[in-house]
C-alpha cells in the first residue's frame, strides 16, 4: 500500500503562480454527429462541443486535451467533418501567443512526405491561438494496413492544422527504429511554461485483451526524460475502466509509478474529480462524455468538463458544467410491487398504461425543471439564455407477472413534442429471479476444444471452426426443443454461406415438425409433457440425421438409381417436373434426341397393341394429380419386374405421360402435336429405359417426347 501522506481530499495548488502554470481544458468522448439525421437531437453533439471551446476561450487556456472520440463514427459525413473544421478554425486559430513551448521533436509523427511540423504552432504559415491535443478512440480509430495506411479523421484534422493528434502507435513496434521487438511505443509531448515542466503521453485505443497483456507483460515502454521526477507526467488514455470479462478492461494499477495523473476516456459517466489508486502515487480522472449516446444511468449524470491547472508537480482541478447538454431523467419501476399499492389490475392493460403515463408525466415535470435551475443560474452568471431543449426521458419497467403490455412505440407518441426521444420512453424486461426451470437449460461458458491451455495460439487458431464452437457450445446448453446438429448447420450456413434466412428457416420446420408429433388435440398432463418433448425431439433430430445421411441428387442425376419406394419415386418426379418448368430447356436439349435412338428397334412391333388406351390417357390424367410409382415407368422407362405384374400398369401410363406434357407444354409447344402423331403411327412403338435410369432423366424425356409403351418387349 502506499505510505504518502496525501489526504483524501481532491489534490490542489498551494501557492498559485500565473507564469509557472499551465491551464488545460479537459475533455473526452465528444462523439460529433451521434444521431445527426433525428430531427430534435441531431445538432446536440455539436452544440456540445461547440460549448467546450468556448469555454476554452473563457478561461484563457493554454491548450486544449481530448482523450478519444471526438467522432462518433469512424468515416464522419461531410457536414459533421464541416462543423467541426468550423468549429475549431473561429475558434482555436487567432492571435493569441501559446506561452507553452515545445521541447520535443516538432516533427515526431509528423506526415510523411511532408515538410510541415507534426505540432500545428511550430508552423510558421498557421496562427494558432489555443492549441488542441487529442487521441483517437474506437469510434474514430484508424484504418488501413502499415503506419502509412492506417488512417483516420483525426489526421485530416491533423494535416490541416487544426489538431495535434497524438498517441498513434503501431501495434507491433518492430518498425520504430528504437523499439524492442515487440510491446507498445509511447513518446511524450514535452511542454514548458516558467517553471513547470510537462510531459503528456497518449495512447490511442486499441483491443482491451492486448493493451491488458501488454501492462502484464511490462511491455509498454514509456520514453520519459532523464529527470523525470521533475516533470509532471500525464497519461491519456482509452480503454474500458469497469470489468467486462478477465482481460476486457484495463486495471487502474498497472501504469508506471512515474505518471502523475490518468485521464481516462471512453467510459462516458462523469467521474472527473481525481480519484487516487490505491497502491499508486498518481490520481485518475474521468471526465465522461459531453453527449448521451445511449439511455443508461451513467448517462444521466450530469456531464462536465475539467480545468486542470498545473505548477510544478502539483495540480488541481475544476469540474465546469455543460448547459447546452440535453436534460436526461431516468426511472424504474416494478408493477408487481406497486400493484396493491396503487390498486392496478396487472391483467388490465389500460389501467397500467394509465399508470405509467403518470409516471412518464412526473419524469418530463422532473427534467424541465433542471433545465430550468441550469438557465437560471446561467442568467446569474451573467450568460446569455438558451433555447428551451425537451428532455430525454427513460422509464424501466419490471414486467414479471404481467400476460400483455401495450407497444412502447405507439405508448411514447403521446408525448410527441414533450420528449427528445418518444420511440424508447419505455423499456420493458422481467425479472430472471422470478422463473423456475429446470437445471437443463445453462447460459454459462462451455469448456471448447480450443480451451486447451496447452495449445499455443498458433495452434488454437488453426484447430478452431465456426461449425465445432457452435456444435459443442450448443451441446452444453442442453437444448429442449431444438437438435444441437440441425442447429449447428443451419448456424454454419447463417456464418460461412451468408444465409441470412438458415436459421429462421430451420427453427421454424423444426418447430412444425415437433407440433405434429405432440399431437396437440390430445390432453397431456404437465408431468408427461417434459418427458413427451425430450421423446419427440429425440426422434427428431433421428430423423434429421437420417436425412442429412441420404446422399443428395444432383442436377443431372445420372448416375443414381430408380427409387424403389412409391414415396421416394413421388417425391423425385414432382421434383423434377417443378425443376424443369422453372429452369428452361438445358437439360432438355441435351436428353431430346435419346428418345428418337430408342424408337428404331420398336417399329417392328407397332401393330402388337391397340390404340384404345393412348386415347384414355389424357382424360385420366387430368382429373388426378397425384403422381404415383408407375409415372416414370409410364413415361420413359418400366422397370422388369413391374412389366411382367400386368397389363393395367400400361393403361395408367397414359396419365402421368398427359401430366408430364401438360407441364411441358409451356416449355415447348411442338409437344402436343408430337404425342398427336405418335398416337396413330407411332402408338405400338417400345421405347423401355433401363432400370438404372434416373427419374431425372425419365421426366426430362418425357418433356422432350411421349411415347406410350405398350409391349413388354424391349
Amino acid at each position: 500500500m502506499s505510505n504518502s501522506p496525501e489526504p483524501l481530499e481532491p489534490p490542489t495548488i498551494k501557492n498559485s503562480v500565473e507564469d509557472d502554470t499551465i491551464k488545460i481544458l479537459l475533455a473526452t468522448d465528444n462523439h460529433i454527429g451521434y444521431n445527426e439525421r433525428d430531427p430534435v437531437r441531431g445538432q446536440d453533439s455539436i452544440n456540445s462541443f461547440k460549448e467546450v471551446l468556448q469555454l476554452a476561450v473563457k478561461h484563457q487556456v493554454d491548450f486544449i486535451l481530448l482523450a478519444g472520440d471526438l467522432f462518433h463514427e469512424n468515416k464522419p459525413s461531410r457536414e459533421c467533418l464541416y462543423k467541426t473544421m468550423a468549429l475549431l478554425r473561429e475558434y482555436t486559430l487567432g492571435d493569441k501567443p501559446v506561452q507553452v513551448e515545445l521541447l520535443s521533436d516538432p516533427d515526431e509523427g509528423k506526415a510523411d512526405g511532408f515538410s510541415f511540423p507534426a505540432i500545428n504552432y511550430e508552423d510558421p504559415n498557421l496562427n494558432v491561438g489555443i492549441p488542441v491535443f487529442s487521441i483517437h478512440g474506437n469510434h474514430d480509430d484508424p484504418q488501413g494496413t502499415g503506419p502509412a495506411g492506417a488512417l483516420c479523421a483525426l489526421d485530416v484534422l491533423s494535416v490541416s492544422g487544426l489538431i495535434n493528434y497524438m498517441g498513434k502507435i503501431d501495434l507491433p513496434i518492430e518498425s520504430h527504429p528504437d523499439a524492442g521487438p515487440d510491446g507498445i511505443a509511447v513518446r511524450p509531448v514535452l511542454l514548458r511554461k516558467g517553471n513547470t515542466h510537462l510531459a503528456m503521453y497518449g495512447i490511442g485505443n486499441v483491443k482491451d485483451q492486448r493493451m491488458h497483456f501488454e501492462l502484464r507483460s511490462n511491455r509498454v515502454r514509456m520514453y520519459m526524460p532523464r529527470n523525470k521526477e521533475d516533470w509532471f507526467n500525464i497519461l491519456l488514455l482509452h480503454q474500458n475502466r469497469v470489468k467486462h470479462g478477465p482481460q476486457e478492461f484495463v486495471p487502474e494499477g498497472m501504469f508506471d509509478d512515474s505518471v502523475d495523473l490518468v485521464v481516462w476516456g471512453h467510459e462516458h459517466d462523469c467521474r472527473i474529480l481525481p480519484e487516487p489508486v490505491a497502491g499508486k502515487k498518481y490520481y485518475v480522472t474521468q471526465p465522461g462524455s459531453s453527449v448521451a449516446t445511449s439511455l443508461s444511468e451513467g448517462e444521466a449524470i450530469e456531464k462536465k468538463v475539467a480545468l486542470l491547472k498545473i505548477q510544478g508537480k502539483e495540480f488541481e482541478l475544476t469540474p465546469l458544467p455543460l448547459r447546452t447538454v440535453r436534460p436526461f431523467v431516468m426511472d424504474e419501476v416494478a408493477l408487481s410491487e406497486i400493484a396493491e399499492e396503487e390498486e392496478i389490475d396487472l391483467s388490465n392493460q389500460l389501467e397500467i398504461n394509465r399508470y405509467l403515463r403518470e409516471r412518464i408525466t412526473q419524469l418530463v415535470e422532473k427534467g424541465n425543471a433542471q433545465w430550468e435551475e441550469r438557465n437560471e443560474k446561467a442568467l446569474a452568471d451573467g450568460e446569455p439564455a438558451l433555447p428551451k431543449m425537451l428532455p430525454l426521458v427513460r422509464l424501466k419497467v419490471e414486467t414479471t407477472g404481467v400476460t400483455e403490455m401495450s407497444n412502447p412505440v405507439r405508448f411514447g407518441q403521446e408525448f410527441q413534442g414533450k420528449v427528445a426521444n418518444p420511440r424508447d420512453i419505455l423499456v420493458f424486461y422481467r425479472s430472471k429471479r422470478g422463473g423456475k426451470r429446470g437445471p437443463k437449460v445453462t447460459i454459462d461458458e462451455p469448456e471448447l476444444s480450443i480451451d486447451d491451455p496447452e495449445l499455443t495460439a498458433h495452434e488454437k487458431l488453426e484447430k478452431v471452426r465456426v461449425s465445432t464452437l457452435v456444435k459443442e457450445y450448443l451441446s452444453a446448453q442442453e437444448l429442449q426443443l431444438l437438435g444441437e446438429t440441425g442447429m449447428s448447420d443451419a448456424i454454419s450456413l447463417f456464418v460461412e454461406k451468408d444465409d441470412i434466412h438458415a436459421i429462421q428457416t430451420h427453427v421454424g420446420r423444426e418447430l412444425k415438425a415437433l407440433v405434429k408429433q405432440m399431437n396437440p388435440a390430445e390432453h397431456l398432463n404437465e408431468d408427461d409433457l417434459e418427458e413427451l418433448l425430450a421423446q419427440a425431439r429425440e426422434n427428431q433430430e433421428k430423423e434429421y440425421l437420417e436425412s442429412r445421411s441420404k446422399p443428395k441428387k444432383t442436377a443431372k442425376g445420372k448416375e443414381k438409381a430408380v427409387p424403389d419406394s412409391d414415396a421416394d419415386s413421388v417425391d423425385s418426379m414432382a421434383m423434377e417436373v417443378d425443376y424443369a418448368g422453372a429452369s428452361g430447356g438445358d437439360s432438355d436439349s441435351e436428353m431430346e434426341t435419346q428418345p428418337v435412338k430408342r424408337k428404331a428397334p420398336a417399329k417392328a412391333k407397332a401393330p402388337a397393341k391397340p390404340k384404345a388406351p393412348a386415347k384414355k390417357a389424357p382424360t385420366k390424367g387430368r382429373g388426378k394429380k397425384k403422381a404415383s410409382d408407375d409415372e416414370s415407368d409410364e413415361v420413359i422407362e418400366i422397370d422388369d419386374d413391374e412389366e411382367e405384374e400386368d397389363e393395367p400398369p400400361p393403361k395408367a401410363a397414359p396419365k402421368k405421360t398427359s401430366r408430364a406434357a401438360i407441364f411441358a407444354q409451356p416449355v415447348k409447344k411442338a409437344a402436343p402435336k408430337k404425342k398427336a402423331a405418335a398416337s396413330s403411327s407411332k402408338q405400338s412403338q417400345l421405347s423401355f429405359a433401363p432400370a438404372a435410369r434416373s427419374s431425372r432423366a425419365a421426366a426430362t424425356k418425357a418433356r422432350g417426347k411421349m411415347v406410350v409403351s405398350d409391349d413388354d418387349d424391349d
